[in-house]
Order: C-alpha cells, then sequence, then structure tokens
C-alpha cells in the first residue's frame, strides 16, 4: 500500500510558476510509475503528466514544454514543476500511483 500527500498548489497569476510535490510512504517507491491528474470542475479528472519508474515521461498536449515531471527517489517524492502557467491550468491536481491517489492540491491561475 502506498500514501500519498500533495503539496504546492496555491493562487498564483497568469505566467506564473508553481512547483507541486507529491510525497508517497508504505510501499517501495522507486519501482512505482507515478502520474498528476487535474480535474476542473464539471469535466473529467484527466492526465498531466506520467513518469515510470524508470525516469521517462510523458505529458498532455496542452501542457508539453510548460510543466516538467521528476522524481526523487531517495525523498519518494514526484514533482510536476508548473510554468507559463494559463488560467485554463486552474484545476485541482492530484497525484497517482496504480489505485492509490492523493487529496489533491487547488492550482487557481488568475488572469
Amino acid at each position: 500500500q502506498v500514501q500519498l500527500v500533495e503539496s504546492g498548489g496555491g493562487l498564483v497569476q497568469a505566467g506564473g510558476s508553481l512547483r507541486l510535490a507529491c510525497a508517497a510512504s508504505g510501499s517501495p517507491f522507486s519501482i512505482l510509475a507515478m502520474g498528476w491528474y487535474r480535474q476542473a470542475p464539471g469535466k473529467q479528472r484527466e492526465l498531466v503528466a506520467g513518469i515510470s519508474s524508470g525516469g521517462s515521461s510523458n505529458y498532455a498536449g496542452s501542457v508539453k514544454g510548460r510543466f516538467t515531471i521528476s522524481r526523487d527517489n531517495a525523498k519518494n517524492t514526484v514533482y510536476l514543476q508548473m510554468n507559463s502557467l494559463k488560467p485554463e491550468d486552474t484545476a485541482v491536481y492530484y497525484c497517482r500511483s496504480l489505485a492509490c491517489w492523493g487529496q489533491g492540491t487547488q492550482v487557481t491561475v488568475s488572469s
């Protein structure tokens, strides 16, 4: 089993940056693929970025070039660096591993 706790959300102006972190515990971290998802009100949860146990990453087309996912296995943590934020990035961002989800962290981008 794994427990996930997100942090780093907040309110930023368009064009600004945030760095989200997801700390994992309770299970070997280095073997797990991890992902960041987001959900805006009234919309389906969507994959933003994923990273494999080997460090390979993938991104939604809407964030590619602006967001970067990374992991630090020594710290059991996965990060999402978000640059050039847009109002349409406003959502609750969730960390996921297998069937386990974090509680989410709110990101709000003002115009």
